[in-house]
Parts: structure tokens; C-alpha cells; sequence
């Protein structure tokens, strides 16, 4: 599996629930944490698509997405264990977590598969 095809999503799930979040509670913290992280995901998963088209790996894109990965495990982590709310800190904790062993398996096997050409 590619790393886009669950990255768009994840991306998208993160946008919404920021504005979900704001919208039930009034948190701009949970608007500029979805939507930031959310946004950035999206971004890195259209530049690995696009890079795909291309017959081609973005580590780049890669990197940012394990790197928000981790960062969203480790944030929303520590607010599921000061607060033992599953929603939504240990949700996003638990997919982010996820979500970071992909990326670290998709780094080390070297990316997305590129199929050959057919002759």
C-alpha cells in the first residue's frame, strides 16, 4: 500500500476534527492543531501522489508525515494520559501512533513501490 492512500485520509480526518472541535467547544486550539497538522499531512500526501505519477519516491513527503505522526502521538498522548479522555486525545494518539510505524516501515523498505513498466 502507498503511503497517500492512507495519508489523504488521515490528513482529512484531522482537518475535520479540528473543526468539529471548535465548533462543539470553541477551541482554537483544536481548530490550529487540526487544521495545521491536518493541512500539512494533506500537503505531503498530494506531493508523494504526484511524485508517484512521476514513477518516483518523495522522501520528502515522507519525512513530513512521519514527523507529524510522531509529533501528534506524543502531543496527543500526553493529553489522553493528564486527562483519560479517549475523545479525542487517545483516538488521534492511538491512529497517529499507527500511522508513525507505517511511515517507519515505509522508510525502511525504501518507499512506495513503483511497478515496472509494462513492455
Amino acid at each position: 500500500m502507498h503511503d497517500f492512500c492512507f495519508t489523504i485520509p488521515y490528513g482529512l480526518i484531522l482537518v475535520v476534527g479540528g473543526v468539529i472541535g471548535y465548533a462543539k467547544r470553541g477551541s482554537t486550539a483544536s481548530l490550529a492543531g487540526g487544521l495545521g497538522t491536518g493541512f500539512l499531512l494533506l500537503i505531503a500526501g498530494f506531493l508523494s501522489l504526484k511524485a508517484f505519477e512521476k514513477r518516483r519516491n518523495s522522501y520528502l513527503a515522507l519525512i513530513l508525515e512521519t514527523v507529524c505522526a510522531f509529533a501528534l502521538t506524543w502531543v496527543m498522548g500526553q493529553r489522553y494520559l493528564q486527562t483519560s479522555k479517549i475523545m479525542p486525545a487517545g483516538v488521534v494518539a492511538a491512529i497517529s501512533a499507527l500511522m508513525a510505524g507505517f511511515y517507519l516501515y515505509k522508510i525502511a523498505t525504501g518507499g512506495n513501490h513503483i511497478p515496472s513498466k509494462a513492455e
